[in-house]
């Protein structure tokens, strides 16, 4: 087997509705925080669903001036925001840096819907001539990557992937991949997420995948319980700083973990439910494992994708199951979804976050709210308070509506 590039991560940043910087974000992870509350972003009294993870005291003023607000939706902003910490983490000189060799890749599920629907409303209501010339570049998906290249003049591959609930964990290993084939040395991803709006969770809720529990929304996500009703609608932002594992040596950058496997599937089943018993996770899995060249029995812990929606729960413990044999008893799984609610295309680069950290710091953040054992769901989910475990090898799951699964596994680096 020839020999590929190592993929090692430099630098996280993170933006989540239970924490505004990676650090505050990793501390309630394994405190167990929730930052699911009622909506306070608009008025959800009309709505069935009332309950939502919003971002708590982010200012984007702290960040921009109120002219270049205007020029952005708020999920670009959630991206620059948490891609300038993990820059800034890594220790990445870009003034030195040849820029035509640093991209950015990044997912998200939605884009800019919220500009989407405050325009659409302008139009309907006052024509076109008072639709906002900034309308296009606020709302279009790719728009997140592309400001960020321009932020600090990034001149390598720029892409943004769109795979719903995977976008996030997709776009993390294509920017591996392009390391890897060597169209880049280093490359900022992750995923970035805004999509808290009426229209959102209307669509959600119509189709009966959202929790209702108005009344306790810090309970209202529960992975794996067998009460669970439905996921929470979050938001937020999470980055990774990837380089080849070379070039992170000879500028002496801290390594925090290297990103080794990375697999992906589709079920060709169903729009919105996962295929039976899980084989295309079972194959998305088995991929990510052999790309990282290890065996199942080398991973200690997995950040599930953990919705708590009945079908994906049980659907993926089946998968986990099926795929680790009798090492599943000694997994730990958990949902961190738990905490945050579904950030939809920016999960995957939260949880990828949390399985960095979990490794460098050897806990297993728990599922939260995990009160009452599924017959169907028989793993260990670490629950509701944070495990201290050894943790060398983490896996991370992303499955999204249209069938999409993908999976990337860290690993502790250890020097070639």
């Amino acid at each position: 087997m020839s020999p590929k590039r190592r993929v090692v991560v430099t630098g996280l940043g993170a933006l989540a509705p239970n924490g505004n910087t990676l650090s505050n974000y990793w501390d309630a992870l394994i405190s167990g925080k929730s930052g699911i509350r009622k909506i306070k972003s608009f008025d959800a009294e009309n709505l069935n669903v009332k309950i939502a993870g919003e971002l708590k005291d982010f200012d984007p003023q702290a960040y921009f001036d109120r002219k270049d607000i205007r020029k952005l939706d708020s999920f670009t902003i959630y991206h620059m925001v948490s891609a300038e910490e993990a820059i800034s983490r890594s220790e990445l000189d870009l003034e030195k840096e040849n820029l035509d060799r640093i991209g950015v890749i990044i997912g998200t599920g939605i884009g800019g819907i919220q500009t989407l629907e405050n325009e659409h409303g302008v139009y309907f209501q006052r024509g076109q001539r008072r639709v906002s010339p900034f309308f296009v570049p606020r709302f279009i998906p790719n728009i997140a990557s592309g400001n960020l290249a321009i932020r600090f003049g990034l001149k390598g591959p720029n892409h943004t992937i769109i795979s719903a609930c995977a976008s996030g964990t997709d776009a993390i290993g294509c920017a591996a991949r392009t390391i890897q084939y060597g169209d880049a040395d280093v490359m900022i991803t992750g995923g970035s997420e805004a999509s808290i709006t009426g229209l959102t969770i209307s669509g959600f809720a119509n189709i009966r995948a959202l929790s209702t529990r108005n009344g306790s929304p810090e309970s209202a996500s529960r992975p794996f319980d067998l009460e669970r009703d439905g996921f929470v609608l979050g938001e937020g932002a999470a980055a990774l700083v990837l380089e080849d594992e070379e070039h992170a040596k000879s500028r002496n950058a801290t390594i925090l973990a290297e990103l080794a496997g990375y697999g992906a599937t589709d079920d060709a089943y169903h729009i919105t439910q996962p295929s039976e018993g899980g084989t295309g996770a079972i194959k998305a899995m088995n991929l990510a494992i052999k790309d990282a060249r290890i065996s199942p029995e080398d991973v200690n812990y997995i950040n599930a994708h953990g919705t708590s929606t009945p079908f994906n729960d049980k659907t993926e413990s089946a998968a986990i199951s099926s795929l680790f044999g009798n090492h599943s008893s000694k997994l730990r799984v958990s949902s961190t979804k738990s905490m945050i609610g579904h950030a939809l295309g920016a999960s995957g680069a939260l949880e990828a976050v949390a399985c960095v950290k979990a490794i460098n710091e050897n806990i297993a953040p728990p599922t939260i709210n995990y009160e009452n054992k599924d017959p169907d769901c028989v793993l260990n989910y670490v629950p509701n308070k944070a495990e201290k475990i050894q943790i060398d090898t983490a896996m991370s799951n992303s499955f999204g509506f249209g069938g999409h699964n993908a999976v990337i596994v860290f690993k502790k680096w250890e020097d070639s």
